[in-house]
């Protein structure tokens, strides 16, 4: 890949970006990933469905073309966004580092995204997650985790005893808290707040944590291994399902604690905090949830 006059294989520009533009940005290994599988989508469709081979012939119509092939594939409009990103960076290096003239996804225009309302768990039903899980240790460890803090799937999965800080004393006085070193998107990291809930769930499970466990993973499968998101994820599921509680997943319980805070009064900046949110605009959603949460219990409890 030496001048813009050197036709360039779809496969080699592959190779190139990801060992040019994505080892340059630092960016995170899932990042990387689902950015060379969306260019790795590209290219396949490129080669099979408009004979292109190398980069020099892809125009803007053939990146439509392959925006309408995925519509056709039902993929969410979210889905598809991340992909222009994907294909935009992907010929942007490619016309940055010359070996092509134009940027052909310079004007591509991504679909508009999708608004599915989040999923939250009323009061009644988080009630009874609560109460179906009371028994296991581990399990109501999580889950109270979740609830209580809004932590995401991969994050719980990836922490560390050496992330978890509990008090000498846990208790319901403002100064008895604990606290969890995340690791959030974009390798983002943060300290979130551990109140007297999941301070004691915690405590009661790391009293009881394989003491011959393979790793320092906090959360530990019956082979005293770290559980990963997978795991965690059918953890949530059984218990949902005993809990008589449908549509929802483990991505609920963040959306659970996020409309909850709210309605109790919670500030949006805090609660961003915590999430992790890039932007206020993103956590504002859930005031609309708090308040048709407010509305349904004023309902269903009139006087």
């Amino acid at each position: 890949m030496n001048s813009v006059d050197t036709p360039v294989t779809l496969d080699d520009a592959l190779i190139a970006y990801k060992d040019v533009f994505l080892a340059g940005r630092n960016l995170a290994p899932r990042t990387r990933k689902e950015y060379l599988t969306d260019l790795g989508q590209l290219c396949e469709y490129l080669t099979t469905a408009a004979g292109i081979s190398t980069v020099q012939a892809v125009t803007r119509t053939h990146l439509e073309g392959f925006l309408a092939f995925l519509d056709q594939q039902q993929l969410t409009g979210s889905t598809r966004r991340r992909k222009v990103a994907a294909i935009r960076s992907f010929f942007f290096f490619l016309e940055d580092a010359g070996h092509r003239v134009g940027n052909p996804a310079g004007k591509l225009v991504p679909p508009e995204r999708e608004w599915n309302q989040p999923r939250y768990l009323t009061e009644q039903e988080y009630k009874r997650l609560l109460a179906a899980v009371r028994h296991e240790v581990r399990d109501s460890a999580i889950i109270e985790l979740l609830l209580q803090t809004g932590l995401r799937l991969s994050e719980v999965s990836k922490l560390q005893l050496s992330d978890i800080e509990l008090p000498a004393r846990i208790s319901r006085e403002p100064g008895c808290v604990g606290s969890v070193r995340v690791q959030g998107k974009g390798r983002r990291q943060r300290t979130v707040t551990l109140n007297w809930k999941a301070c004691k769930a915690l405590k009661a499970y790391l009293a009881v944590r394989p003491p011959d466990a393979e790793d320092d993973a906090v959360f530990q499968t019956k082979f005293h291994r770290g559980m990963g998101p997978r795991s965690i994820e059918l953890v949530i599921a059984k218990y949902l399902q005993d809990a008589g509680i449908t549509g929802a997943s483990v991505h609920s319980l963040r959306h659970t604690f996020a409309t909850q805070s709210v309605k109790l009064g919670t500030g949006l900046q805090v609660i961003k905090e915590v999430l992790g949110h890039a932007s206020l605009k993103t956590t504002t959603i859930y005031v609309g949830l708090a308040r048709e949460e407010m509305d349904r219990q004023l309902q269903e409890n009139a006087l």
